[in-house]
């Protein structure tokens, strides 16, 4: 039986015959393959010369009748901001209805009340669906670091007749049915130029297109498919390569998908994957009540539907940031990340934009709340961030830097780095470290003190975190340094090294950045200090880590590195002293 064929066998189950006018409409295929369809089905048994199902056909429709259904849910839901800082997007609401719930319901229409919904980000948010819906909540612990098909391993065995249904998804009409006879994955008539998958004449999805149809997320497998599926996501699961890759690897059988098409109109079927594409569903979403959106158009003195081109920026590994556009202007909006009110002083940061005002050091500040640390900056058009492996850059950076320090910028707080480096221990809250020789490493890095304290130091504004990321390179080659959220009084040859450490630089690079920045004029005592700055700077990053992993953040090589600096460069500086 062919797709044809099982579609208008199940319109034939929906609706008993009247005639094959009517018979095309529900099933929506043309005369010509409702004559041929009926002709073959009566041929094979499946219906009888009054065009009703046989005993055959209930038969195979009980077989592959759906069974439970899957709801992926653990993610972040990046492209959401400023809307993820409150809420995950399955419990985005359009036309006063979470997404997740017109979804379960639509699911408990046709029969199907088994239902698994897999989640990370926010899972406590999810919890009363179990009481209202009876669903069962499967956590993803790894959802920070690891993409969906993950997520659907975890609950693999449950795989057998079963829908598979992303959690961003908004149907207009129901896309579920109690009755399936095939494998099917979902994409719209959309021409979509990021897709590589297509739909070809035999109504089946190849891959490896230049561009496609639009792929919705929305499958339905049968228990053949489910089993193959079920035995990749195993072995993929296992393997480290397919830590950031979509669940529908496991479909892809060489240039196709191992489920046929299932073709819906691209007004049907939304997926919400932004804070505008639900404005243009549903402007009176309540999650539209963005703070974030307030203070835009507050500050900015525009309308909320001038804010336009939103879009999520990845970088950042303190915060959530977003680029947006007003009156063909863009800004940058920055939204304090997870834990970042137990790490950051933001009055403290806000006195230090007073300072540096009007100094040409960093971008321009639209807006800042001491508070709880929003803050609007223009967008530098044609910016890059310096190279760390480019020499060139390197001495724009430095020079930059050393004209900031040479400005001998005074504050009242000061970054105490062996005082953070205990606090970021409190705030683990009695937790071991991840490292079992952690308590040994630690002695020795604050062993390195007394050789610190001993050094002249000329104490003032320091940028604490003055790593290549934060040094933009403008459209008419000035250097800004930006994000100060760490800044404060300290010796500003701890920049050096927090430079080096985020750099990830080898001993050979170190000195090299470190001959820059003094111009081949450094002594063997500041060399050393440095040295053990960045020991010192190695373990308090590695605390920052651990405590942002508690909060679902990882870091991978970065955490690692960090940790190692502290254990390297304690013996360097022992080496050296010798």
């Amino acid at each position: 039986m062919n797709k044809q064929e099982s579609d208008i066998l199940n319109s034939l189950l929906i609706e008993p015959f009247v005639n094959q006018r009517i018979l095309s409409e529900v099933s929506g295929h043309s005369l010509g393959v409702v004559n041929r369809s009926l002709k073959n089905l009566i041929k094979e048994g499946y219906i009888d010369e009054f065009i009703r199902p046989t005993e055959l056909a209930k038969k195979e429709l009980k077989e592959k009748a759906p069974k439970n259904a899957i709801i992926l849910a653990a993610g972040f839901g990046m492209r959401m901001v400023p809307i993820n800082t409150q809420s995950p997007k399955a419990l985005m609401e359009v036309n006063s209805e979470p997404l997740i719930e017109r979804v379960i319901n639509q699911l408990h229409e046709v029969g199907v009340r088994e239902i698994y919904v897999v989640v990370g980000f926010m899972k406590e948010q999810f919890e009363y669906l179990i009481d209202e819906y009876g669903v069962k909540l499967i956590v993803n612990e790894d959802y920070a670091k690891k993409n969906n098909l993950h997520s659907l391993a975890l609950v693999a065995n449950y795989l057998s007749n079963t829908y598979i249904i992303p959690c961003d998804i908004w149907c207009d009409k129901n896309p579920f049915r109690r009755h399936e006879l095939y494998s099917w994955y979902m994409v719209s008539d959309l021409v979509d130029n990021e897709s590589t998958v297509r739909v070809n004449r035999k109504i089946e999805l190849v891959t490896n297109q230049q561009s496609g149809n639009q792929m919705v997320g929305i499958a339905y497998l049968i228990e053949e498919e489910s089993k193959i599926v079920r035995e990749r996501l195993k072995k993929f699961d296992n393997d480290k390569k397919y830590d950031n890759s979509f669940w529908e690897e496991t479909l892809i059988n060489k240039d196709k998908l191992i489920a046929r098409a299932r073709v819906v109109h691209v007004s049907d079927v939304v997926e919400i994957n932004t804070y505008e594409q639900l404005r243009e569903l549903d402007e009176e979403s309540n999650h539209l009540k963005s703070d974030a959106i307030n203070i835009i158009a507050r500050d900015l003195n525009v309308g909320k539907n001038e804010i336009i081109d939103i879009e999520v920026l990845k970088k950042g590994m303190t915060n959530r940031s977003f680029l947006f556009s007003c009156k063909n202007t863009k800004y940058i909006m920055r939204i304090p990340g997870e834990g970042t009110d137990q790490l950051i002083n933001r009055k403290e940061e806000a006195v230090i934009y007073q300072t540096i005002k009007n100094k040409n050091i960093c971008d321009d500040i639209i807006y800042i709340n001491p508070n709880n640390g929003y803050k609007i900056t223009k967008f530098l058009e044609n910016s890059r961030v310096c190279n760390p492996k480019s020499y060139d850059d390197l001495l724009a950076c430095m020079k930059k830097l050393r004209e900031f320090h040479n400005m001998k910028l005074k504050v009242e707080h000061k970054f105490d780095i062996f005082g953070q480096i205990e606090f970021y221990e409190m705030l683990r809250d009695g937790a071991s470290s991840i490292y079992r020789d952690y308590q040994k490493t630690k002695v020795h890095v604050f062993e390195l003190k007394q050789y610190i304290d001993r050094q002249e130091k000329d104490f003032c504004l320091t940028h604490i975190d003055a790593v290549p990321d934060n040094f933009l390179f403008t459209e008419d080659g000035d250097v800004r340094l930006i994000d100060w959220e760490y800044a404060g009084m300290q010796d500003p040859h701890v920049d050096i090294a927090m430079f080096c450490v985020y750099s990830l630089y080898d001993r050979n690079q170190v000195d090299n950045l470190i001959d820059i920045y003094f111009e081949g004029q450094c002594s063997k005592e500041i060399r050393i200090k440095i040295y053990c700055y960045i020991a010192v700077c190695g373990l308090l990053w590695s605390n920052w880590c651990e405590y942002k992993r508690s909060l679902g953040v990882e870091f991978g090589e970065y955490s690692l590195r960090q940790y190692r600096y502290a254990k390297d460069y304690y013996k360097i500086v022992i080496e050296e002293l010798k």
